[in-house]
C-alpha cells in the first residue's frame, strides 16, 4: 500500500538549535556551502533575535527544506524526468544521472532556497565522505535538495533530521494514516503551511 510521507514540526518546542540542518549536511555528505535544511529566525533583524522591544518581543525558528509537496511544480516542468514523486512513498525524488541542469525545477519551486546547484566539482573541507555509504555521490552540474533520506526511508528508518532532534520537535510519518503520529498532531494543533496559495500542498506542517 503506497504512503504518503510528511514532516510536522512543533515550533513552541523548536530552539534553533541548528542540529536537524548540520546532522542533514552530515548525514548526506553535503558539499562545502551547501545546506539542504535551513534554520530561519522569525523575528528581529539578524539570526537569533526578537522583533519588538522588551517586555513584547517575539521570536519563531522555523526549518526549511523541500516541502515534498502531494503537487509538486518541480515535477512538472522536468523536461528529462529527472525530479519525480514517488508513487510508493509521496517522496519528490530527482535522478542526478538524468538530471541536465537546466535548473527549471529551481524557477518553479515557490520555496526560495531549497534547492542547490553544483556548478563546479562538489568540494570538501575535510577530503573525506562523511555520509550514509548509500548516498548517492554528488556531481557537478547537478540540482540537489532535501531527499527526506529517501536511503534511510528505504530501510525503515526515519530520516536523520528527526532522530537527531534535540527537541524532540520533528516527527515524520504517513500522513494519509490517520493513526499516525503526524495525522494525530495535525488534528489536534492549529497549524500552517508554507505558501499554501500556490496549490503545491505541501507534505511539511508547522505546529503553531
Amino acid at each position: 500500500m503506497s504512503k504518503r510521507f510528511g514532516i510536522v514540526v512543533d515550533t513552541k518546542r523548536c530552539i534553533g538549535c541548528h542540529t536537524c540542518a548540520v546532522a542533514c549536511r552530515i548525514e548526506n555528505n553535503l558539499p562545502d556551502h551547501v545546506w539542504w535544511n535551513r534554520v530561519l529566525t522569525d523575528g528581529g533583524e539578524y539570526m537569533d533575535t526578537a522583533s519588538g522591544e522588551f517586555p513584547d518581543v517575539r521570536r519563531e525558528y522555523l526549518t526549511v527544506s523541500c516541502q515534498h509537496c502531494d503537487n509538486p511544480a518541480c515535477v512538472k516542468v522536468c523536461p528529462v524526468g529527472a525530479t519525480y514523486k514517488d508513487p510508493e512513498t509521496g517522496i519528490v525524488r530527482q535522478d542526478y544521472d538524468k538530471c541536465i541542469g537546466c535548473r527549471m525545477c529551481m524557477a518553479a519551486c515557490p520555496y526560495t532556497g531549497v534547492r542547490s546547484f553544483n556548478w563546479e566539482e562538489p568540494e570538501y573541507a575535510i577530503g573525506i565522505s562523511t555520509g550514509d555509504a548509500d548516498v548517492p555521490p554528488h556531481q557537478k552540474h547537478v540540482v540537489e535538495k532535501c531527499t527526506m533520506c529517501w536511503h534511510r526511508v528505504a530501510k525503515g528508518l526515519e530520516p536523520e533530521c528527526i532522530e537527531s532532534c534535540l527537541a524532540r520537535a520533528r516527527f515524520w510519518g504517513d500522513l494519509d494514516d490517520p493513526e499516525s503520529e503526524v495525522s494525530q498532531l495535525i488534528a489536534s494543533r492549529e497549524f500552517k503551511q508554507l505558501l499554501p496559495e500556490e496549490g503545491t500542498r505541501p507534505s511539511v506542517y508547522y505546529l503553531v
